[in-house]
């Protein structure tokens, strides 16, 4: 049995991340695809908390557990830089931000309807597309460096154009491993293997996959024993449910949640997709659509609350799946099939990752030469000049705003 890695929380300060995060909470447009490239490029590259090959390990485990993979990640290297606080002050720091422009969105719609708001979101569309194309070189420099990697990365990417659905993004990632067993013999060098410094071992991640699993059976009972259906315990129930069987990140989530909360007469189908509408527009994670779809539940004297109570539900199970997996995953990769299964998963993330650059992040975004000049600019921004996110984001709104008002 390998033990978890001597570890001091002096090695991250809990500031220090929950300040990192709060400033990609702010900036980070464009879903979860592109946060993976926003976690790169200020983790890997900016900060050097990670290098490449834990990253990907990182990126591995969340990629292949249901639940939200972006917050997943944040959570993880929260964890890892800072322990327990570190993960929790990631968290709030990436989802806060939101989560509260979401509860306040109700009152910012009619803003949003007209030519400029539609103008505004339209800019926020191009943003991703630099984004993601810049995350999609990095990676494949450095996660596909040979050419069974890149052979990997290419089909999975023809086969999610061509099949596109979470069923076959999963299978994908699942035939990657079993390819990556056989055909990443000796391609896997020792440098490519480094250790992840998980702040406590096996038998705490035991009880955290326990615990998981309790709540999933538990929290139905209870909810059931709720003496009002507007409750804090029926909400806790579906959120947590939602959140633990969702596979293939945000947008598949909503038929869960439009299940439990539409169908229920919680919120109407108006009221949730128009939620859905701005949760495209906001920066941080997707599932923060939770925190807006609370506030509509519950009555406005206690609406902060509920909302309080959807997101952590939403998020919990996640959390404590990847939490509990982190100390297996560090001794499963020191077996040199498993660390070709990963290699072979992250290729594949690189495949699914260029799929995603086309469908839907430039086909929703780009629709004219003078989007496709501005998302070019923007990306020259972050390649070349490596300027700050929100200089990227000003850039694409305003490139989008302006021949509105002119």
């Amino acid at each position: 049995m390998i033990k978890s890695q001597k570890y001091s929380v002096s090695q991250g300060r809990i500031l220090e991340v929950f300040l990192a995060f709060l400033k990609l909470g702010c900036t980070s447009f464009g879903g979860p695809i592109a946060h993976l490239g926003y976690f790169r490029a200020e983790f890997v590259e900016r900060r050097h908390w990670l290098n490449d090959s834990q990253f990907g390990h990182l990126l591995a485990i969340c990629q292949f557990l249901p639940g939200p993979a972006s917050s997943q990640l944040g959570f993880s290297i929260g964890l890892l830089r800072a322990g327990w606080l570190g993960g929790l002050a990631a968290f709030l720091a990436f989802t806060l931000p939101s989560a509260i422009l979401l509860v306040g969105f109700a009152a910012a719609l009619p803003l949003l309807s007209g030519p400029v708001g539609q103008a505004t979101v339209h800019g926020l569309k191009i943003v991703a597309c630099a984004v993601v194309a810049d995350a999609l070189l990095g990676m494949s420099k450095k996660l596909c460096p040979d050419t069974p990697r890149q052979t990997i990365a290419i089909l999975s990417a023809a086969a999610l154009l061509i099949f596109n659905s979470a069923m076959v993004q999963l299978a994908l990632v699942a035939l990657a491993a079993i390819v990556g067993v056989f055909l990443l013999r000796g391609n896997i060098t020792s440098n490519e293997k480094s250790d992840l410094p998980v702040p406590f071992g096996m038998r705490t991640g035991g009880i955290l996959i326990a615990l998981f699993l309790g709540l999933l059976v538990v929290l139905p009972m209870l909810a059931t024993l709720a003496t009002s259906e507007s409750g804090l315990l029926p909400v806790a129930e579906a959120f947590y449910r939602a959140g633990a069987l969702v596979f293939g990140g945000g947008h598949v989530v909503l038929p869960l949640l439009q299940n439990s909360v539409v169908s229920s007469g919680w919120v109407s189908s108006n009221d949730f997709l128009a939620g859905y509408g701005a949760s495209q527009a906001i920066p941080g994670p997707m599932f923060t659509f939770s925190a807006y779809l609370g506030s509509v539940i519950s009555p406005a004297s206690n609406s902060w609350l509920t909302a309080a109570t959807a997101l952590c539900f939403m998020f919990l199970p996640g959390f404590l799946l990847v939490a509990g997996v982190l100390p297996f995953w560090q001794a499963l990769f020191h077996n040199a099939a498993a660390g070709n299964a990963i290699a072979g998963i992250n290729a594949a993330v690189v495949g699914l990752l260029g799929a995603a650059l086309y469908d839907p992040i430039f086909t929703t975004g780009i629709s004219s030469p003078i989007d496709l000049a501005i998302a070019l600019v923007a990306f020259g921004l972050l390649v070349v000049w490596r300027v700050s996110p929100l200089v990227i984001v000003l850039w694409c709104v305003a490139g989008s705003v302006l021949p509105i008002l002119v």
